[in-house]
């Protein structure tokens, strides 16, 4: 298994030297890449009863393709992965732009993580519609596709039109690889036949033995090779022993897993060097894995 990162998003802090200092770090320590989450507004509960999301707007977030861009100069080998873009409350034209312009400045490292989201205010004020979202994000995936190994598209499809015009410069990867969050059905049956890989945010157990093989299923029904399709296990130090760590690791990797992520967050950790002392710790107790 290739192991990551999950990009300490809601505790690393706004000090750039700290965000450079982690990379590097994690860099350094020999993981292959390194995942940042994805949010473009927190919503305020007070003015919401009721509304409990999992952020809000007292959580800070790095957009991920400036944090990239940044991370991009200062590391040399590390894979940028987004775990994950909320695909479709973007324009799928600009993302394929902003992502060949990571994947261009990193030499070819970026791995794009989508999936539907959750948050309809993200939605609401960034002027996309919550309803249609995973039916939209599958035509936005082929436009992509098409933007990344194209000098010229010319697209008609039921929410994009593309008249004879291409990105420039065209990525380093093409295509750039498309891996999908989500574990609903409809996800599943759609990483079958579009996607490069899978984050399933699950435990290694039962269940998510059996989603894998629905999923490997599914990609066979596509006329695709199941062996094709990537999984990335994570496991989430938390207040755990190293040995819950590894036995995790273990699990993920009897399941089938190609790549596995730490992560440090909601582990009363202060500070990007804290979340140093975590991963290095991690990689060292799972290092006979």
């Amino acid at each position: 298994m290739r192991l990551g990162v999950v990009f300490p998003q809601t505790e690393i802090g706004a000090d750039p030297i700290g965000v450079r200092d982690y990379a590097q770090a994690a860099e350094a320590l020999g993981y292959d890449h390194l995942m940042a989450f994805d949010h473009v507004l927190g919503a305020n509960v007070a003015s919401r009863p009721g509304w409990r999301p999992p952020y809000t707007h007292k959580d800070l977030f790095h957009e991920p393709f400036v944090l990239y861009g940044y991370l991009a100069a200062i590391t040399q080998k590390v894979e940028l992965v987004t775990g994950v873009i909320i695909l479709p409350q973007r324009q799928a034209a600009l993302v394929a732009k902003q992502a060949a312009a990571v994947d261009v400045l990193s030499g070819g490292r970026l791995r794009l993580g989508i999936a539907i989201g959750w948050n309809y205010v993200e939605y609401e004020a960034l002027g996309e519609s919550f309803k249609n979202r995973g039916r939209r994000s599958e035509e936005q995936v082929e436009v992509m596709r098409l933007l990344w190994t194209r000098e010229l598209v010319t697209f008609k499809g039921k929410w994009h039109t593309i008249t004879d015009a291409g990105l420039n410069p065209l990525p380093i990867q093409r295509p750039i690889p498309v891996w999908f969050g989500g574990s609903a059905e409809p996800v599943l049956r759609r990483i079958g036949r579009l996607g490069d890989g899978w984050f399933p945010l699950l435990q290694p157990d039962d269940k998510a033995r059996e989603l894998i093989e629905r999923l490997r299923s599914y990609a066979r029904e596509a006329g695709r090779d199941p062996n094709s399709i990537g999984i990335e296990g994570r496991v989430n130090t938390g207040n755990r022993s190293s040995e819950e760590w590894v036995k995790d690791a273990v699990a993920w990797k009897s399941l089938g897993a190609t790549h596995l992520s730490v992560n440090t967050m909601n582990a009363e950790l202060k500070g990007p060097s804290a979340h140093i002392g975590a991963i290095q710790r991690f990689k060292e107790a799972i290092a006979s894995v």
